[in-house]
């Protein structure tokens, strides 16, 4: 069988945790073929980020372009946009239709702390998002308020829904802080009529670096394979856990590491 084909639209991750090189991961892991378009390059490893290079922006349109003109793309998500102009581009293609289900994960800050975009390029794209999934902090820099309790959570997914998107995830991956049960993690689900909590598994690791992405990623995936979007969510949140349990123990720098996108800690229990 032709394999659904979903797209990627972020800045590129030398270290291969996060944005593009996540992205495919995921897609090709949940047995779809996955399409890219690069809005910036960065120098960065599990440590930091050492450096940015932006895209400009009619590259990126014509990445988007020449990817659309040519496979049938039938879902897309976008991690870090870079700049207004490059969200712009983006969202024409929207409006034409040409990038259904599109997934809103608004990259701001990278897990070691460095800014990879603006609150403005995000909001730019909120209205055509078929769902937006920001973490707590992503939240509270575009709502301009604290979003730190699984009521505030509730809340805040519920006003960023009344800028644009159908649905909204807000994430809380960092159980036991500010509220939030020790031992679990809490998510905020707009459903399009009122917020629901997700509860799960808190795996302590300090291999998180890409865990946003991949989330994202993977919801774009299932919404390609023909899911809902609550069974999308579902369904991507469970392989985020898997991936997260299975790449826990890792040593894989010296930072925050990467996720086990593809199961290899059930494959190979004992290691390399």
């Amino acid at each position: 069988m032709t394999p659904a084909v979903a797209l990627t639209i972020a800045g590129s991750d030398s270290g291969g945790g996060a944005g593009i090189q996540a992205d495919l991961k995921v897609f090709a892991a949940l047995g779809v073929y996955g399409t890219s378009v690069i809005t910036a390059v960065t120098a960065q490893n599990t440590r930091a980020v050492t450096g940015v290079h932006a895209v400009p922006s009619t590259m990126v349109a014509g990445q988007l372009d020449t990817v659309l003109d040519d496979l049938p793309v039938r879902a897309a998500k976008t991690g870090m946009l870079g700049s207004q102009r490059i969200a712009t581009a983006v969202a024409a293609r929207v409006r034409a239709g040409q990038l259904p289900a599109l997934v809103v994960d608004p990259v701001l800050v990278s897990t070691s702390g460095h800014r990879l975009g603006a609150a403005t390029a995000v909001q730019r794209l909120l209205p055509y998002a078929l769902i937006s999934t920001p973490n707590r902090a992503e939240a509270a820099a575009l709502l301009g308020r604290p979003v730190d309790t699984p009521d505030e959570m509730a809340a805040a997914a519920r006003d960023l829904a009344a800028g644009g998107p159908r649905f909204v995830l807000v994430t809380g991956g960092d159980a036991g802080a500010d509220g939030t049960t020790p031992g679990e993690a809490v998510d905020a689900f707009w459903t399009g009529t009122r917020s629901i909590l997700l509860r799960g598994p808190w795996i302590a690791t300090r291999n998180t670096h890409g865990t946003g992405c991949s989330l994202s990623a993977a919801i774009a995936a299932r919404l390609a394979l023909g899911d809902d979007v609550p069974a999308a969510v579902r369904a991507a949140k469970e392989y985020v856990g898997r991936a997260l349990a299975g790449g826990s123990g890792w040593r894989l720098g010296t930072g925050h590491g990467p996720l086990d996108h593809f199961g290899w800690s059930d494959r190979n229990p004992g290691g390399c």
